[in-house]
């Protein structure tokens, strides 16, 4: 794509983070963000925005940087592998690993273990996110995909936009839920007073949905299905605690004083020593990149979360 644009009549109206993806293949809506957030993207000489709408006659111009090596390093890491072929990989993500290099956590993640395994892994994703189209917190396990040709990041990252990527997950919550299903519509966005937070209360908020349903009742606490319709920051985390059901083990949403009402012992000492939240990314659904194809994958409750659950159902009794 040539480095300077003028945009024509039919082309008025249109957003420009999803202008330029369109007029050029090769850059995909999460790179473009970037290279706006960076600076090299600008309109009529002018420092743009991703949501800016275009009028006939601007004249955009871009700064198209050269790939940079991977700051992270292969690294031999055992990876609970449930599918992979020539495009994707899809991994059941053990609770403690972090997804990608970061402040405080820059190697033992799991694009360390991607990059030792596959030695293809799309670039799209940026030196420190090879692959990856979206994320898990690091206390949740669970299904995660990763692009391994830049064309299967293309892919992906369009059906997360459009809402075609379907996650569901598995949360033991304190208390007992009312009603049998539900939905909760919030926005959530950056915690007015820590910027490391998410919450409800943000004043720029972005849309979030996401629809519950009971799967078990312990009396003390209830276990979830939870499917995202939108994929915020902590969304399920923030979600579940703005309504009273914070998740169990979860220490920046949680309520700590709830440990204090557990009168069982075995129980007590079992939420603390699983240090984390009991939150578990059961079900993952795409279309394949290459076939269209849409493709479910499953991955059962890990032994943590089970144990909880089969304490709490004994004690429920």
């Amino acid at each position: 794509m040539s480095p300077e644009i003028k945009i024509k009549e039919n082309q008025t109206g249109q957003r420009l983070d999803i202008f330029l993806p369109q007029n050029d293949p090769s850059l995909s809506r999460s790179r473009v963000k970037r290279m706006i957030e960076e600076g090299d993207v600008l309109v009529n000489s002018l420092p743009s925005k991703p949501a800016q709408r275009l009028q006939e006659g601007d004249i955009i111009r871009l700064t198209i940087r050269s790939a940079q090596e991977a700051a992270a390093i292969p690294q031999e890491i055992p990876l609970n592998i449930v599918y992979e072929d020539a495009a994707i990989i899809v991994v059941n993500k053990a609770a403690g690993m972090v997804v990608h290099p970061a402040p405080g956590n820059y190697d033992r993640t799991l694009v360390n273990a991607l990059l030792f395994h596959c030695h293809d892994l799309s670039g799209i994703g940026g030196v420190l996110r090879p692959g990856i189209v979206h994320r898990l917190d690091k206390g949740t396990s669970g299904l995660i995909v990763a692009a391994k040709t830049d064309e299967a990041h293309r892919s992906l990252t369009d059906q997360f936009v459009r809402h075609d990527v379907h996650k569901t997950y598995q949360a033991v919550v304190w208390g007992d839920v009312k009603g049998n299903s539900g939905e909760i519509i919030l926005a959530v966005g950056r915690h007015p007073g820590d910027r490391k937070k998410m919450s409800t209360r943000s004043k720029r908020g972005r849309d979030a949905v996401t629809l519950w349903k009971v799967r078990e009742r312990y009396g003390l606490a209830t276990l979830l299905d939870v499917e995202i319709m939108t994929g915020r920051t902590h969304q399920i985390r923030v979600h579940l605690s703005d309504r009273g059901y914070p998740v169990i083990g979860d220490t920046v949403y949680g309520n700590a004083a709830k440990i204090r009402t557990v009168s069982d012992s075995t129980l007590k000492a079992q939420i603390k020593a699983q240090d984390r939240q009991a939150l578990h990314a059961a079900k993952l659904s795409f279309l394949h990149p290459s076939t269209h194809n849409r493709i479910v994958f499953t991955a059962e409750m890990p032994e943590d979360m089970n144990n909880l659950c089969a304490h709490l159902r004994r004690i429920g009794k």
